[in-house]
């Protein structure tokens, strides 16, 4: 079906991106593989190039383009090559990061970072989890203690994409002590913070090129002047602006499952059993075209929330319904692609074994499938009385 979410702009936007990636990513993909991390200078070519910090306002040097629709063709192009980890490492500056800079900065904080990010010299990330608090933001400990004109923070993060090569992380910390959401306060740690050190890179089952790594800080001095918005509203902040991530991720989950899906085609298509290409089998053709429809009724919905999104209409409960089921969507397609490849799939000689290994984190991140689901719950009206 003719997708009508995306107009000749967008589409001749997607088409130049999908050039540069063929041209400049493709080839060294499985070398940053191996390495676990893409090169910080591809990040700055992105920039170079015009393909970072859309948002970012034309007085700071960006395009000024809060259209997210140009975000989602960039997602989707890479993710379509099974390119999943190089996707992340810009959707994490353009789609999850950067609505933060571009809301909350005063002034001085705008003129200090902004034309930094839109040209890639500047790559950011966002430091929510903490070992033990998984998705309850409620629960993060880091704490961060006014003294004068600087936070002294203390404290872990982890999961923290773009970790080795963030510049700025913005940092979920308590600044009360209150014990409520009031206490939540976001600042920005920038490299060189003096008690502010990263640790190991995580040994991840899939999205290997992905630097995610654990963070520490240990008296780390961190600016007042790096506090973004104001102190106490971190968590109001956070909760506006995860409907937005669980979009992009959702626009990545449908596009992965299609280039998976295309790339079994072709292997069905040539790959012969007793004397016949396994795409002829009844089974084969019954599994695809399962695969087919699911793809595609979920990414009717997914350009319905897109479209929302872009007029300011996406609510909590759709945005969870679209991570929660693009994600599922993308394991179910996978594993059935990946049964299609029979013994090779299960080898790295073909992209469906790394499409499979790199699914897996779909229900995890951004929210796990039950955060998703209690979301979604409590918009039916379901949530838990409390006395």
């Amino acid at each position: 079906m003719k997708r009508t979410v995306l107009d000749d702009d967008h589409r001749d936007f997607a088409e130049s991106f999908g050039r540069f990636l063929d041209a400049e990513v493709v080839p060294h993909d499985e070398e940053w593989q191996q390495a676990g991390r893409v090169p910080r200078e591809v990040l700055s070519r992105l920039g170079a190039l015009g393909y970072l910090g859309l948002g970012v306002p034309e007085q700071y040097g960006g395009a000024g383009n809060d259209d997210f629709r140009f975000n989602a063709v960039l997602n989707e192009q890479a993710t379509l090559r099974g390119l999943n980890s190089f996707s992340l490492c810009y959707t994490m500056q353009n789609d999850v990061a950067l609505p933060y800079f571009v809301e909350l900065c005063n002034e001085e904080q705008a003129q200090r970072w902004l034309p930094g990010i839109a040209a890639g010299d500047l790559v950011l990330g966002i430091a929510m989890s903490e070992p033990g608090t998984g998705s309850d933001l409620g629960g993060l400990r880091t704490r961060a203690t006014r003294e004068g004109d600087v936070y002294r923070v203390n404290g872990a993060k982890t999961f923290i994409t773009n970790g080795l090569n963030a510049d700025l992380i913005i940092t979920a910390v308590r600044t009360g002590e209150t014990g409520t959401h009031r206490d939540i306060s976001l600042v920005v740690v920038e490299n060189g913070t003096q008690g502010y050190g990263r640790g190991r890179k995580l040994d991840k089952l899939g999205l290997r090129a992905q630097d995610t790594v654990e963070l520490f800080f240990d008296d780390a001095r961190v600016p007042v002047d790096n506090l973004l918005g104001k102190e106490g509203e971190g968590f109001s902040y956070l909760t506006s602006n995860l409907p937005a991530e669980r979009l992009s991720i959702a626009i990545g989950n449908v596009s992965s499952a299609r280039g998976a899906l295309e790339r079994t085609l072709t292997y069905v298509k040539g790959r012969e059993a007793f004397g016949r290409a396994v795409g002829t089998f009844q089974n084969s053709r019954f599994v695809l075209a399962t695969c087919k429809t699911e793809v595609e009724v979920t990414q009717a919905f997914v350009d319905a929330c897109l479209a929302a999104h872009v007029e300011g209409e996406l609510t909590a409960d759709e945005a969870a319904m679209a991570k929660l089921y693009a994600s599922e969507m993308l394991g179910r397609v996978v594993d059935a692609c990946l049964q299609l490849h029979g013994g090779y799939g299960f080898t790295h000689d073909y992209p469906i074994a790394r499409d499979y290994a790199d699914a897996r984190i779909a229900r995890i991140y951004g929210g796990t499938s039950e955060i998703m689901r209690e979301i979604i719950g409590r918009g039916l009206g379901l949530g838990e009385k409390r006395a």
